[in-house]
């Protein structure tokens, strides 16, 4: 089951969203290393972070995957959202420092491939950020949040689907170390429950972290191949707003 806009937005919204998006930014600030004037890349629901994290950057771009939907992002300025496939993306090669993944590769066809898309279009020194419910987690086991829908991952899944994608692994970290309990006298020893679960039990983390760099002394076999997909409108619009319509995928034939 796939994310919808609406539901990650109002996720968020909530004191739990708002308690995950900071246990989530903490563990990313582990292994965010500061990059001057980089060209920075969200794909997925990765709003609030390009907010905390985006500030410094040239330029930053939110791109949300079409069967998400997407909002317009930010709320001042002009708009820096694309709606796009996550195996296709709008780039060049080489143009992109940095891709952070939240709610992306879990919802993904074929991780494997939005992994090598996103190797093509990093630059040499590019690095990649991923966000993934944790297998092992307690988060992954509950669908009233947004980490209980999709595929959840081990960190040897990780490992190895970064490997084969030529990335290599340079940091980990871990977030969610409290029960997501929507009750209010629970959430109140989140902290507690966040600096016990790093320390004792990072294993069984809500989510897991990872940061890796592109590797370019090994080629990468590379078959063209035409694109399949096309935007579709819907005609009852699901999970857009602000002048977004929902888009569905669908795979068709050429000269279908």
């Amino acid at each position: 089951m796939n994310s919808d806009i609406v539901d990650l937005r109002s996720f968020y919204s909530t004191p739990l969203g708002r308690l995950a998006e900071q246990s989530i930014s903490m563990a990313l600030s582990s292994v965010w290393a500061g990059l001057p004037n980089e060209r920075l890349v969200g794909l997925g629901y990765t709003l609030p972070w390009l907010d905390r994290f985006g500030t410094d950057a040239e330029r930053v771009f939110a791109f949300m995957p079409a069967t998400q939907g997407a909002v317009v992002w930010p709320a001042n300025g002009p708009s820096s959202t694309a709606l796009v496939f996550d195996e296709e993306l709008p780039l060049v090669d080489s143009s992109i420092d940095r891709v952070l993944l939240v709610h992306s590769l879990e919802h993904a066809e074929s991780p494997r491939e939005t992994l090598k898309e996103i190797w093509r279009v990093l630059s040499p020194a590019g690095r990649i950020v991923i966000v993934v419910p944790n297998r092992r987690g307690m988060w992954a086991r509950f669908e009233h949040t947004p980490f209980g829908t999709g595929r959840p991952f081990s960190s040897g899944q990780l490992n190895e689907l970064l490997r084969e994608a030529n990335f290599t692994v340079s940091a980990w970290s871990d977030a969610l170390h409290f029960p997501p309990s929507r009750r209010k006298w629970m959430m109140k020893f989140d902290h507690l429950f966040e600096r016990a679960g790093r320390r004792f039990w990072p294993i069984f983390s809500g989510a897991i972290v990872v940061e890796a760099q592109k590797r370019v002394y090994q080629g990468i076999p590379v078959a063209q191949r035409a694109s399949r997909r096309v935007f579709v409108p819907v005609l009852s619009p699901s999970g857009a707003s602000r002048g977004f319509p929902a888009l569905r995928r669908e795979d068709a034939e050429h000269g279908g």
